[in-house]
Parts: structure tokens; sequence; C-alpha cells
């Protein structure tokens, strides 16, 4: 007679923002009955719990999908669910916050957990290069840029995939192809999404992004030579990368050492671009170069400036002026100012407006939460009514001009009503080794 015994699966309960949670889930445990991930908790990012990861996506196991909650609720959900693990997954964030949270959930009696890179990253049929970062804002997004253009320049086809960012309907967005302005509107993009998608479109790179990165890959490879990982929010990559880039910033030297992943990227690169050289502190900048060397001695280290480039810098000098910035970095990238607020220093603004006293709706909400941004406008819009109340906020301001320093033309999106100028950068490598010679070896 035979005798079954039946085993409990194990309750998980994933801590998370809409990006590295998910991924974790699809690659670690859609498909393993042995666990049961009971919930999934959202933080960092606005308006994206309260609603459920669908039963499309998260397979067989999960006929009603996975609910998600505000991470708020964790210690409520720990004991009611009898949570056994709970795994923390999202990325920019001090590791002392990140103890605090472990030191938070072993308190309740449940398991604390991280999951390591590499059972986490998928292998590619391709060639794939990586471009990850210590932290949000250090230049990532134009180091990616410019490996593009050198592997178009090679004659390579090329397809990025960018880091995740779904905050709208999971399903649709599974696997989501970018190759023209047009497909921006498409998909409903938020402006956070836009900030990286447009660059790389106006170059001529198709972007792939969305919910399921195994999916994305295998449809990104059918069309490339090489696959670039553009990551995103100082996250290790999703895929098992043959050149790994990682970028630091001087202006916050130690964050590459404080930061969780940012440490672990550090540790894993091949090579490390040091970043806005012209523009840091000597002193931030031997920091930074010590600690690679000290913690990572074989990377090679490319030193680079990102030098902003200004249209009608006239509208600027002598004038009251409102910043508009890439509104991730400035709140939990933690950075007081941006490529806007640089502008205006450059080209000698006569007055910072701030805009606190016209933040509108969901804005003003943003400066409570993030009380350390500078005297300057994050460009949020992760959503129709939060890009509402960013129009509404830049024409309310009294300023003479408007300084956007987001990578988009934000003026396609909103009626900006005052002067405006864009500033825009990319990254200008000093001295050698250059990426053109990292490629170069790594192209034979």
């Amino acid at each position: 007679m035979e005798v079954r015994i039946e085993m409990s699966r194990r309750k998980i309960l994933i801590m998370g923002a809409a990006g590295r949670d998910f991924h974790n889930f699809n690659t670690l445990y859609r498909d393993n009955d042995s666990v049961e991930i009971v919930a999934f908790t959202a933080t960092q990012i606005p308006d994206i719990d309260d609603r459920k990861y669908p039963a499309e996506l998260a397979g067989s196991l999960y006929p009603d999908g996975i609910p998600i909650y505000p991470e708020e609720k964790l210690v409520e959900l720990i004991k009611s669910e009898k949570v056994e693990e709970v795994m923390f997954a999202y990325s920019d964030v001090p590791s002392q916050y990140v103890m605090q949270k472990a030191q938070l959930v072993n308190s309740c009696g449940a398991h604390f957990t991280l999951a390591g890179a590499q059972p986490t990253m998928i292998k590619s049929t391709k060639p794939l290069i990586s471009i990850c970062a210590t932290r949000t804002g250090c230049g990532k997004s134009q180091t990616t840029r410019t490996v593009a253009k050198l592997l178009l320049d090679a004659g390579k086809k090329v397809a990025a995939i960018r880091h995740p960012m779904p905050y709208g309907d999971l399903v649709a967005q599974k696997v989501q192809r970018f190759g023209s302005i047009e497909d921006l509107k498409k998909h409903k993009c938020t402006i956070e999404e836009m900030e990286e998608y447009e660059p790389h479109i106006v170059n001529g790179v198709i972007i792939y992004a969305g919910v399921d990165y195994e999916a994305i890959l295998r449809e990104a490879e059918k069309e490339a030579d090489v696959i670039l990982w553009d990551g995103g929010n100082n996250d290790m990559s999703f895929y098992l990368p043959d050149l790994n880039i990682v970028v630091a910033d001087p202006h916050r030297p130690g964050h590459e050492l404080d930061y969780y992943p940012g440490f672990a990227n550090l540790l894993m690169a091949d090579v490390i671009v040091i970043n806005k050289i012209d523009t840091a502190d000597l002193e931030g900048i031997e920091d930074v170069r010590e600690n690679i060397a000290e913690f990572n001695p074989n990377a090679i280290v490319v030193d680079a400036a990102s030098p902003l480039r200004v249209e009608n810098p006239e509208l600027i000098r002598g004038k009251k002026v409102l910043c508009v910035e890439d509104g991730p970095t400035l709140t939990h990238g933690g950075m007081p100012y941006g490529a806007g607020v640089m502008a205006a220093l450059k080209f000698g603004a006569a007055e910072l407006v701030d805009p606190r006293p016209w933040a509108t709706g969901k804005l003003a909400r943003t400066f409570e939460r993030y009380p350390n941004v500078g005297t300057l406008l994050p460009a949020m819009g992760y959503g129709d009514e939060q890009i509402k109340d960013l129009e509404t906020t830049i024409n309310k301001v009294e300023c003479d001009a408007v300084i956007i320093g987001t990578p988009i033309d934000l003026g396609r999106i909103i009626d900006i009503k005052q002067p405006s100028v864009r500033v825009s950068y990319d990254l200008d490598e000093i001295g050698h080794p250059t990426l053109a010679d990292v490629l170069k070896d790594y192209l034979k």
C-alpha cells in the first residue's frame, strides 16, 4: 500500500517595488511547488500597491494571482499569513536600512533573505553587456547610450533591455518593444519610463522592457547581434553578462560601499566608470578610486564626465528660473540637484525659484515624503493624474523660464506656458582606457 505524505509549502512573502520582486518570483518560485508566495509588499513607487500580480503571469500554482499590499502591512501579514520567510527584493537603499528591515522581520519570527545575483540571472544565446550602477543617478543611461553607439558603429545590431518599471496593466506589459516615439504612447508610458526609453529610440536603438524578463530576452535575441542590459535603480543585472560595466558617482563618495546592492555591483564589475569627474571634488574622486582599488582591484577603470549641452542659454542668464529634474534621481536616489540646477549655475541664473508654494496634488505629497529635495521640481509622472499635477504646478510657478533637466522632451507631454530650455548630456571619456578600448577587446 502506497502512503503519500503531503508536504506543506513554505510560506514566503516578497518585499518589492514592482521590479526585482517580480523577477525573483519568476526565476526562483513561479513553478516551485515547495513554496507558496503569499503576498508581495510594495514601496518606493506610488499607486502600485493594493493590486495583484496576475494569474496570467504567476503561473498554474497561483490561479487567483498574488496580492500586493503596502509595505506598512508587513508585520501584520507575517503574523496573519504565518509567513516563514521574507525576501527583500528592491534596491537603492542604505545597507543599514536593509538590516533594519531584516531585524524587524526576525523579530516577528520569520527568516530574512536576499536572493543571490547569479541564481536570478538568465543566460542569453547572444553576447550580452550589462550596464549597472552603484546608485540611481550615476550616469548609467548616457553610459549605455555610448556603448550602444560604439556597437552600432561596429556594424552590430543592438537591442537594449531596460530594468522594469511596470506600474500599469501587468499582463499588457509582459513584453514591451519600443521602436518609435509613437510606441511610448501606445504602451501608456509614465514620465520615468519615457526618460529611459526615448533617448534610445532617438538614437536608433530598439528597446525592450516589461515584466517577464525571460520572454523579453527571447524576443530581443531574434533581432539583435548584441544585447544591452540597461540597468536601473542600482539593481543587479537580470541577465548573466559577458561584460559587466558599472558606473560610480564621486558626488556621493562612499555610497558605492554603503548602498544595496550597489556594493555587489562594484564587486562584480569588469569595468567601472567613474563619472562626473568634471564637476566632482578631487577628494570625492580619490575616495571612489581608493574604494575600487581595495574591493575590486582587477576592474578596468574608465574616467568620464557628463558635460551639459543647453539650447538657448540666453534664457537663463540673469533670470528667475524653475528647474525641473529627473524624478527618481532626486527622490529615492537622494541627489539634492540634477542637470537643470547645474545648468542654472553654469549660465548665471539670478535665482532658483522654489516650487513648493505652488506644488499641486500628488507633487505636494512628493515634497512631504522627500523633504531633502532641493530648490527644484522633480518630474514625477507615474500616472495621468501626476502628469497633470506636474503641468499645473509648472504653469503656476512665478518664474522667467523653465529649465528642463530630464532626458526627454517634456514639452511633448505637457503644455508649458513659460519659455523653456532643455538640458542634455552625454558621456565624455577622459584619457585612456575608454569604453571603445574595452569594447575593441570584447568584440574580438
